[in-house]
């Protein structure tokens, strides 16, 4: 790709220095709503990079068979959780879209198609953590979704067609969980800072020794590496986000974690940054 083909990249957007990447561990959705130790290290990190022209996010929360982006104008706020307070459901995030950029994401990602999709918007993956970065929603927002029908190595692999977006000013955000077994909470110490079972601290120590130190194959492979890493990982949805955002990595970008906790016993905050 030349120079000429970075400035299709939405022409309202200038070349930048490169962005970081984000990946997100965003845990529960009342995180969107409460105050604690996990969205103030999310509002902290907004103040440590720049601000950016628009956000591309890819959550765990939009699974879909092939490849898709939001290309609406007015994206709409989605609440795909129950149980939660009323609270949590009247909170709206009225960020733009920005359809040409979708249109352009679309382009870098050929020859894999990508549909442009205007009915979806911005699940709670997204919004629930945007919105303490962003909280005035005066940035666009267009989220892709994760092809379930793929193995880790090839979302490792399309992640690297979207670098060039990073030269634009555009924020791209991994959002779900690095461990997350929902059905092995321990609800006695869901509020214990740490608290992990066993198998959780030894998936934490592992992943978080294999980012840190570059060994992305291992992160790829996954299901290779032991039973703690498959109870933390029994389905791909909040893993994949990872997978994206080490594939937008570098050899000159540096890599640093942020929020990285156990809670739950079998949940990880763990965040990271790249560059």
């Amino acid at each position: 790709m030349n120079l000429n083909d970075l400035q299709n990249i939405s022409d309202h957007f200038t070349l930048t220095p490169k962005m970081p990447v984000l990946f997100l561990g965003h845990g529960s959705p009342m995180n969107a709503i409460e105050e604690n130790r996990f969205v103030q290290g999310f509002r902290k990190m907004a103040t440590e990079i720049p601000k950016p022209n628009a956000i591309l996010c890819i959550s765990a929360h939009w699974f879909t068979r092939g490849t898709k982006v939001t290309a609406m104008d007015m994206p709409r706020t989605i609440h795909d959780f129950g149980g939660f307070p009323q609270a949590l459901f009247d909170v709206e995030y009225p960020a733009p879209g920005d359809p040409a950029l979708a249109k352009e994401t679309a382009g870098l990602l050929a020859p894999v198609p990508m549909e442009e999709d205007r009915s979806w918007g911005l699940d709670h993956g997204a919004w629930s953590v945007i919105k303490h970065l962003y909280p005035e929603a005066d940035i666009p927002v267009i989220q892709m979704s994760i092809d379930y029908t793929k193995p880790p190595q090839y979302h490792f692999d399309l992640a690297k067609k979207l670098n060039k977006l990073r030269e634009k000013g555009i924020l791209i955000i991994g959002s779900g969980n690095i461990i997350h077994n929902l059905r092995l909470i321990d609800w006695r110490n869901i509020n214990t800072p740490g608290a992990g079972w066993d198998w959780a601290i030894e998936a934490r120590e592992k992943t978080n020794h294999w980012i840190l130190d570059g060994n992305f194959k291992n992160i790829i492979e996954y299901q290779n590496q032991g039973i703690s890493l498959q109870y933390a990982i029994p389905t791909p949805d909040h893993y994949l986000p990872l997978v994206y955002t080490l594939g937008l990595k570098t050899s000159s970008d540096e890599l640093s974690l942020f929020n990285d906790e156990l809670i739950g016993g079998s949940l990880s905050m763990t965040s990271v940054r790249i560059g």
